[in-house]
């Protein structure tokens, strides 16, 4: 990829957040139109998951801030308003880039202190988003956590990831390396409206089955399904149903939750592109950022019978999601950890 066009703003006049965050420059170029990136150098990589969150890591990693995804459910929006940027557009647009994660990340575990806990990527914004084919972060990383025996776990919308395959197959017969792939909707309109900056779901479908041909226990979120939307019998259907023929070994769905500034941004799409929605999503939601428990309880008795249909109940130890019943709570508990 060539940034001979980029042009470079000083640190002079930044937002104070990115002031803080060690900012060294900020870039634009014509490969990434409407996208700003920020290039800070940051102090530390590894980020300590909260007490009782109850996942099977305890530590994360995140290369970036911001998602140029675009994803209008994210809940990890609210993240972006810690660096005086906004959670909508800023959050699409000003991606903030760790440049020295890798080598900041090796010296933390070369510590004494550093007992090889699980590691995560993914759990905030995605490791494998457009601007990691420019800046490479992930290899160095993945390298890292393989030679100080840690064993770590990825989840990503990014079909970047087939480019890193040989050095995570490398990886996997030195440390424990557990690949999960999020798929949350088939619609190619909706997932243009909705997820606008991923790749297509067809091309995630391919990503997973490279990944089960390469020897991976690939697990697949269906998440979030998006009620009125993506919770149809049909559609839950055909998506487990294209999801275990790509090869997955098992899958695993919640309701999509919105948390702080994401529920505006969400239901502000949701009032243009489906204004009669509303009134049924103010009951979903009347409790605040997650829907009712009768809701929950609801998809668990729809979802349940179709994972079972199509062969997608098995369970690994260190996947890099949540369990159905604690994934809201723990979403956005670690994306406090940027």
């Amino acid at each position: 990829m060539r940034w001979q066009s980029q042009t470079l703003d000083t640190e002079d006049g930044a937002l104070p957040g990115l002031s803080r965050a060690g900012l060294v420059r900020t870039v634009r170029t014509p490969e990434f139109e409407g996208i700003t990136f920020h290039e800070v150098l940051c102090k530390s990589a590894l980020n300590r998951v909260p007490e009782g969150a109850n996942v099977p890591f305890q530590w994360t990693v995140n290369p970036m801030r911001g998602c140029s995804h675009a994803c209008r459910y994210c809940f990890a929006r609210g993240t972006h308003e810690y660096l005086e940027l906004d959670a909508g557009h800023d959050f699409d647009s000003q991606i903030v880039v760790k440049t020295n994660v890798a080598a900041v990340l090796r010296k933390e575990l070369g510590r004494r202190s550093w007992h090889r806990d699980p590691v995560a990527l993914g759990t905030n914004t995605d490791p494998y988003q457009r601007a990691e084919g420019r800046y490479r972060l992930m290899p160095g990383i993945i390298r890292a956590l393989t030679e100080s025996g840690t064993p770590f776990s990825i989840l990503t919308k990014g079909t970047l990831l087939r480019r890193d395959l040989p050095l995570l197959t490398s990886a996997a017969r030195e440390v424990r390396v557990s690949l999960a792939v999020s798929i949350a909707i088939l619609d190619q309109e909706l997932h243009q409206s909705l997820e606008p900056g991923t790749p297509s779901p067809r091309a995630r479908l391919d990503l997973v089955r490279a990944l089960t041909d390469a020897g991976f226990a690939v697990n697949v979120l269906v998440a979030p399904v998006i009620p009125c939307l993506t919770d149809g019998q049909a559609q839950l259907d055909a998506i487990f149903g294209a999801i275990a023929e790509a090869g997955a070994e098992s899958a695993v769905a919640f309701p999509m939750h919105l948390r702080g500034p994401t529920k505006g941004w969400f239901l502000s799409w949701l009032a243009e592109h489906h204004p009669a929605l509303l009134r049924r999503y103010r009951q979903l939601y009347r409790r605040g950022a997650y829907v009712t428990p009768e809701y929950s309880a609801w998809l668990r008795s729809r979802v349940a019978p179709l994972l079972a249909e199509h062969g997608l109940t098995a369970r690994r130890q260190a996947e890099p999601e949540t369990r159905p019943e604690t994934a809201h709570t723990t979403g956005a508990q670690l994306a406090l950890f940027a």
